[in-house]
């Protein structure tokens, strides 16, 4: 029988998320957090692929505003839920998936489409790049210290129930968005993807626990939430605290914080996952080495209305530039666009007749996009094409940003 690609019904939603755990190895999801994903996902931007009756394939979307650089929110489809049975392999599925999801995204009025990618190498082909790290970090806390600045030991920090505190701790979180690229605005039901632990059972960890900041006025300036791992060794305590969130305002929250759970109780180790590459901490610490630092891809960027989506941002310094883009998977972005920006907020993005100064790849230019990736370093590698001398450079300039691109959580 021929596949059958269509819309998610809303009845047909447990079949289709029993496939995407076994696609991801058969590990399955908590309760609590398949609950949510049920309700966070938006039937009429998903779909599956059946097969005689049983789902082989699935993809959907979520309805996002990522910031950008500038501050603008700017609407991009959250890709996720991507899977296709083993038994399907090589048939075209994840090609038809992706080619149906991006022409309705085209259609929809989304500039971008963005995800995480479990295998980076799949989604290259379908004109997806890098635009974003995230930092992950193990500190030896018996031998590294902190030196925080002035105004840290003013900020009062208290335990708060997590679900109490939700609503100051999402007032923190959109008010750094703007100043983030990468950073999705929360939609209505996102805000509890931090209340909810999505693993099976709970591996020894203690509840979900969450510290506020405050400054002398009991104005809210950062949270963490974090959950300790206790354990023994015949020499003594052994326990970890892990760190899942941590949003501060300024830089004595920040030191604040970290200078919390660096010092609770019967614990050594302080674990961080996804952070920003720039994260304040690198600079708090006394020892980098000890905080075992390591780097892995978070965020891909798909420019789905490339002129939509160039215009959108704005740019660190002046810059005219004719670009030769190459996107075999959506023709509409193919072509010569000229950009120009004057570095104040103004950018305009058109097709051009003139000679092209540089020549790319709509993959490397959405791994530019937040400013986080430079086009000399892609340049370096072979992956833009300097046709105007000096026009790299100009428009590396014009693209970076000042801090790099975030992503908090997966999605």
């Amino acid at each position: 029988m021929a596949l059958e690609m269509r819309t998610l019904r809303l009845d047909e939603w447990d079949v289709w998320f029993d496939h995407l755990e076994l696609t991801f190895g058969g590990v399955f999801m908590s309760p609590q957090g398949r609950e949510l994903l049920r309700t966070l996902t938006e039937a009429d931007r998903s779909l599956g692929v059946w097969d005689d009756g049983t789902c082989v394939g699935s993809a959907s979307a979520y309805s996002f505003r990522l910031s950008v650089p500038g501050g603008a929110l700017v609407p991009a489809a959250g890709v996720a839920m991507v899977g296709v049975a083993p038994t399907h392999r090589r048939r075209g599925v994840l090609t038809s998936m992706m080619r149906r999801q991006l022409d309705d995204v085209r259609t929809g009025g989304e500039p971008l489409a963005v995800l995480t990618a479990s295998d980076p190498a799949i989604y290259g082909r379908f004109g997806y790049g890098t635009a974003a790290y995230a930092l992950a970090v193990e500190i030896d806390t018996t031998r590294v210290r902190l030196t925080v600045p002035p105004g840290t030991d003013e900020v009062r920090l208290r335990l708060a129930d997590p679900e109490k505190a939700l609503a100051d701790c999402e007032q923190v979180y959109a008010e750094l968005v703007p100043g983030r690229p990468g950073m999705p605005a929360r939609q209505a039901g996102w805000e509890r993807l931090a209340l909810v632990d999505r693993r099976v059972g709970g591996e020894g960890a203690s509840p979900l626990t969450c510290v506020v900041a405050e400054r002398a006025d009991g104005e809210v300036a950062g949270y963490a939430r974090y959950r300790v791992r206790p354990d023994w060794s015949p020499s003594g305590s052994d326990g970890k605290v892990e760190v899942l969130d941590l949003d501060a305002l300024d830089p004595a929250a920040t030191a604040a914080l970290w200078r919390y759970l660096f010092e609770i109780d019967l614990t050594w180790t302080v674990r961080a996952a996804k952070r920003p590459v720039d994260d304040p901490l690198l600079h708090l610490v006394s020892d980098v080495r000890r905080s075992r630092p390591r780097t892995g891809d978070a965020l891909h960027v798909r420019l789905v209305d490339l002129p939509a989506a160039l215009e959108a941002r704005t740019y660190g310094a002046p810059v005219d530039v004719v670009m030769e883009v190459e996107d075999a998977f959506c023709p509409w972005n193919e072509g010569r666009w000229r950009l120009a920006a004057d570095g104040k907020g103004v950018a305009r993005c058109a097709r051009s007749e003139d000679p092209a100064d540089l020549a790319l790849s709509v993959r490397d230019l959405g791994s530019a996009y937040l400013g986080g990736i430079t086009l000399t370093s892609l340049g370096a590698a072979g992956r833009v094409r300097e046709l105007r001398p000096g026009a790299l450079t100009e428009a590396s300039r014009a693209f970076a940003g000042d801090v790099a691109p975030w992503l908090p959580h997966g999605f």
